[in-house]
């Protein structure tokens, strides 16, 4: 294994917003490899409840984005401005405005699943149903990422989530964990993001000790 070319991917995965084509075709099987790939995620007890919803179809497209636009432009907006003196934070929020007027355009949306509704009251049935999706969620960024494709984590529309579900045909029994706007990226040149040292965030045996 190529530890570099390995930890590169992990570096340089990033949320990607204002740099995705928004006229290039993304092809089916790219899509469906991805998700082959995300597959091998473990999941919780070996329930293999995943499921991926991938929407090509430009009116259904238009219709989440309207969806999206409705419950995030005026907070990311306000929080751009609340956050004027970091600018990383600012850029952030700036982007994920920008993305509120392109998401549309954006190719393919893909949206991962779980079989089932999370009980949030119960934090260990929580705990184990995320366990279930969100590895798969990132295998299928880090695949894009190796294909020269990109997008971003997003859960703004699970505001909305039943407006979603009537749109798409979802059935009540199943749970949206996210939104990935999914195109091919302009450029493939993304750089590590600025953190704070490791041994700052990171404890050893007790709370609080580094």
């Amino acid at each position: 294994m190529d530890i570099g070319s390995v930890d590169e991917l992990l570096t340089t995965t990033r949320a990607v917003r204002k740099r995705l084509d928004l006229t290039r075709p993304v092809e089916r099987e790219v899509i469906l490899e991805c998700v082959r790939l995300a597959m091998q995620a473990p999941t919780a007890s070996n329930a293999q409840d995943w499921r991926w919803l991938v929407i090509t179809d430009a009116d259904k497209r238009a219709g989440i984005a309207e969806i999206y636009r409705s419950i995030g432009a005026e907070y990311l907006a306000a929080a751009a401005a609340a956050n004027a003196s970091d600018a990383q934070t600012r850029r952030v929020y700036r982007s994920a405005l920008a993305l509120t007027e392109t998401l549309g355009e954006v190719p393919v949306h893909v949206i991962p699943c779980l079989q089932r509704r999370i009980n949030g009251n119960d934090l260990l049935d929580a705990a184990s149903a995320w366990a279930s999706i969100i590895p798969a969620g990132w295998s299928f960024l880090l695949a894009l990422r190796s294909r020269g494709l990109g997008s971003v984590w997003t859960t703004m529309h699970l505001a909305k989530e039943q407006q979603v579900a009537e749109l798409l045909g979802i059935p009540p029994d199943v749970t949206q964990a996210a939104l990935f706007p999914v195109a091919y990226t302009i450029g493939t040149d993304f750089r590590p993001a600025s953190r704070p040292p490791a041994e700052t965030i990171t404890f050893w045996n007790s709370w609080g000790e580094h």
